[in-house]
This record gives structure tokens, C-alpha cells and sequence, in this order.
């Protein structure tokens, strides 16, 4: 049998502590260990109870859930689950969080009673992936302000990247997008697992880290040179060639993977519309989303690239497609912008699209 988990409950309100004790420990295998409320008290507990997870409110007097999170990132490296309101300061704050090295979030309900089954199944579940999650590896802060002034051009882009990501994303996504120039040739797509509500946030935030320009897709929206297109949450997102301009589509269909939007339907129209013009990237996150959309892009020529064990919040993705042999390279998270950067070069992206590998050594 599997240790227990030890849950840290880190929450100023008592009926929310009480609460989420409940949800937790309705899975036997989660016990709560303690319960803090207020961010003083929660790192004391830490360092007397080591946990395995912490359950962490933002919203707390005194230190509040950010400054908690800095000191366990830097001291501890806990996996910390955050558990916030889904009022648009808390979506900002929570993003915050997750750029910081939560690995997961979970709203708030407004209404425990209608939605208690619902939050049990999703706060237990990423409980679990959390206490197998790798700690994060603390990266340079990244400069208050971007120069955007030699960036995004508005031409038509050398060569699209498809990037799929999920738990640990947003931390690892900030870092890749901030060491890209502003006048990168590609044009990058990106599905994130993330709810309706905080893609619009993610990408504003993204784009005010990075000299590219970021922004939450909408349909018809072009792949252009620099630009960074975020899917937003609950839509499926394809790219499209069209005579006038090369644009994303996007769509309500059912989901895929048990995910919308889902990294493989980005992959595999890609992979029809691109055929070897096409880089596809899996990074950190739970679960198998991408990895026949992958082996599709393979199949036509195109680049196949995956996040490397050592350096994502968890292997699923990445490793789901490593193991099905339809990822070229594995590469360390540090070096994923140095490899977009050579694979996006139009001389080197046309010996790459022209099936060297040895661009991928």
C-alpha cells in the first residue's frame, strides 16, 4: 500500500478549514496532519509536522498566502495546492501563485452544498498528483520591465510551434516565453489546461514578462511573427491555412482526453494544415493529452519535442509521448528557449522542415 498523504490545511476562515479537513479526508488515503490560519502560524506547522502537501488560502491578514509560498518555494519546496476564490483578483493572485510554483489550484465554491462531490473528486485529485510532483527548481526572477520596443513585427511567421501544457505550466511556460526575443520569426500556439475565466488573465500577465506579444486567442486571430496565442479555457483551438493569412479556429466541441481545450486537436491540425513546418512541444503536466497528436506531427515530417523528466512539476504528458516514440528530443526546461530559438532561424528551420535531425542532437 501507498504511505498516506500529510495534508497542511492553511486557511483564516474556520468553517473553510473544517470543510476542506472533510473533503480531504473523505479519501482514505489523505490525512489532514494540521490546520494553520494565518501564514505565520502555517510555517511553524510546517517545519513541526513536514507535510506532504499543503492546501494553501491566498487571501489571509498578516503574511498572506503569497509570502507563505515564497518561504516554502525557497525553504521547504512542499508541494502546495492553492485554494482560492474564482473572483477575478483572486484569479490574478492565484496566477501569481501557480508563476511562483503551486502546483495546482482549485476555486472556491460559492455553494459547498450543490458542488460538494465535484470539489471532493477535483481537490483530492490534485492532492495526489501534487504529493508525486518533483519540486520546483527555483529559476532567475524575471526582470519588472520588458523592452518591447524591437518585438512583435506584425509579418507573417517562419514557423509555428504548438506548445501543450498543464500542471506546473504556468510557472515553466513564464520562464520559457520571458528568454525569447520580441522579434522570434515563429508563431507560437498554446494549449494550457486551465479554466474558463483565467486564460485571459494568464496570457495578460505573460505578455507583461516577455518581450513577445501574448494574447488570448480568438478565432480568425493570424499567426504572426512574435506573437503568442493562449487558448482559451473550455474551447478547442486549431490552426488553419488559408490563401489571405495562416489563423487559429476555435470550437465548443466535446472534449478530448477528458480536456477542452485538448492539446492532441491542436497537434493534429497541425500536423494536417503544417505537415513538416510544424514543431510540437509537450512540457510538464498530469495525464496523456498530446501524445497522439505528437505521433501524428511525427508521422508527416514534422519536429517533435518534450520537456525533460528532471525538470517538469510532473512527467505525465511529456512522458507519455517518450514512451510511445514519438518524441525526437527530451530537453531540459533551461534549454527549451535556446532550441525554439535555432529551430525557428529560416535556414535552419528549412534543413529541419527538410528531415536533418541532427539539428535535434
Amino acid at each position: 500500500m501507498k504511505p498516506v498523504i500529510r495534508v497542511l490545511v492553511v486557511d483564516d476562515s474556520a468553517l473553510m478549514r473544517k470543510l476542506l479537513a472533510q473533503i480531504i479526508e473523505s479519501d482514505a488515503g489523505i490525512e489532514v496532519v494540521g490546520t494553520a490560519s494565518n501564514g505565520e502560524f502555517a510555517l511553524r506547522k510546517i517545519e513541526e509536522l513536514q507535510p506532504h502537501v499543503v492546501t494553501l488560502d491566498l487571501e489571509m491578514p498578516g503574511l498572506n498566502g503569497i509570502g507563505v509560498l515564497k518561504q516554502i518555494m525557497r525553504k521547504h519546496k512542499t508541494p502546495v495546492v492553492v485554494v482560492s476564490s474564482f473572483s477575478t483578483a483572486g484569479a490574478s493572485v492565484t496566477l501569481k501563485a501557480l508563476a511562483l510554483g503551486a502546483v495546482d489550484f482549485v476555486a472556491k465554491p460559492i455553494d459547498f452544498a450543490t458542488r460538494w462531490p465535484e470539489v471532493t473528486q477535483e481537490l483530492v485529485g490534485k492532492i495526489k498528483i501534487a504529493a508525486e510532483s518533483r519540486a520546483v527548481v527555483t529559476l532567475p526572477e524575471l526582470p519588472p520591465k520588458i523592452d518591447k520596443s524591437s518585438g512583435f513585427s506584425g509579418r507573417a511567421a517562419a514557423k509555428l510551434f504548438a506548445i501543450g501544457i498543464s500542471t506546473g505550466g504556468p510557472f515553466a511556460l513564464e520562464y520559457v516565453l520571458s528568454q525569447l526575443p520580441g522579434n522570434f520569426p515563429g508563431a507560437i500556439v498554446v494549449v494550457q489546461h486551465m479554466p474558463e475565466g483565467f486564460t485571459g488573465l494568464f496570457a495578460r500577465r505573460l505578455d507583461d514578462g516577455c518581450a513577445l506579444q501574448v494574447k488570448e486567442a480568438h478565432g480568425g486571430d493570424l499567426l504572426l511573427a512574435g506573437r503568442v496565442l493562449i487558448c482559451p479555457g473550455n474551447r478547442h483551438i486549431r490552426v488553419k491555412r488559408l490563401p489571405l493569412g495562416d489563423v487559429v479556429t476555435l470550437s465548443d466541441e466535446e472534449r478530448v482526453n477528458g480536456h477542452r481545450p485538448s492539446v492532441d486537436v491542436l497537434f493534429r491540425s497541425m500536423a494536417k494544415e503544417f505537415g513538416r513546418w510544424g514543431v510540437a512541444l509537450l512540457m510538464t503536466g498530469m495525464g496523456d493529452d498530446g501524445a497522439e497528436g505528437m505521433g501524428e506531427v511525427k508521422d508527416v515530417g514534422g519536429l517533435t519535442l518534450t520537456q525533460s523528466e528532471d525538470s517538469c512539476v510532473v512527467y505525465g504528458m511529456p512522458k507519455s509521448a517518450v514512451e510511445r516514440g514519438y518524441s525526437l528530443r527530451t530537453v531540459g526546461l533551461k534549454e527549451i528557449p535556446q532550441i525554439l530559438q535555432l529551430l525557428a532561424e529560416p535556414e535552419r528551420g528549412k534543413s529541419a522542415a527538410a528531415g536533418d535531425s541532427r539539428l535535434l542532437k
